[in-house]
C-alpha cells in the first residue's frame, strides 16, 4: 500500500523499468506502527540503528518503498548500487518523482546508513532538483529553513 500519487508515480517507475529489461521489485511500502513497531525491536536486539523508531517511519507515510531485484534475491543490500538494477533506479527514480533517500556520504545529514533501496516520493519538481543539486531532503528543507524572504 503507498499513497495513491506514490502508487501511481511506483507504477510509471516498474513499467518503465520493464520496457528497458529491468527487473525491479518492491520489497516493502506502507507499514503500520505495529510493524514498524516490530522491525525496530528485532534491529535493537541485533545493536542495528538503521530501523527508525515506530511513528517516525516514512514507510509509515506511505510514500517510501524499498525495492531489489532478483539477482540479490530481493534482499536489501548495498550492493543493489552496484547491480544494473540499482544504477537504473538512481538514475531513473527522479524522473518518476522518487529520490534515494539515504545516499552514500551522506549519513551523517540524514541520521541513517547507505539505503541504495529505499526511494521516497517526493514529486517529479522536487525529485529532479535534488537529484540535480545532489541535496537530501534535510538539506534542502535546511536551505528553506534558513531563506528570507
Amino acid at each position: 500500500m503507498l499513497d495513491i500519487d506514490a502508487a501511481t508515480a511506483a507504477k510509471a517507475l516498474f513499467e518503465q523499468a520493464s520496457l528497458d529489461h529491468i527487473s525491479l521489485v518492491g520489497v516493502s511500502g506502507y507499514r503500520s506502527y505495529l510493524s514498524q513497531k516490530q522491525l525496530y525491536e528485532n534491529a535493537l536486539k541485533r545493536n542495528s540503528t538503521a530501523v527508525a523508531a515506530p511513528g517516525t517511519s516514512e514507510h509509515q507515510s506511505g510514500l517510501a518503498l524499498d525495492v531489489s531485484c532478483p539477482s540479490l534475491n530481493f534482499e536489501l543490500e548495498e550492493s543493489f548500487s552496484d547491480t544494473k538494477e540499482g544504477k537504473w533506479l538512481k538514475a531513473h527514480a527522479p524522473i518518476h518523482g522518487f529520490i534515494l533517500r539515504y545516499p552514500k556520504r551522506k549519513e551523517h545529514i540524514t541520521g541513517y546508513p547507505f539505503e541504495p533501496w529505499h526511494i521516497r516520493f517526493v514529486g517529479k519538481t522536487l525529485s529532479l532538483y535534488l537529484s540535480l543539486t545532489g541535496l537530501t531532503l534535510e538539506e534542502y528543507h535546511g536551505m528553506k529553513l534558513t531563506q528570507t524572504f
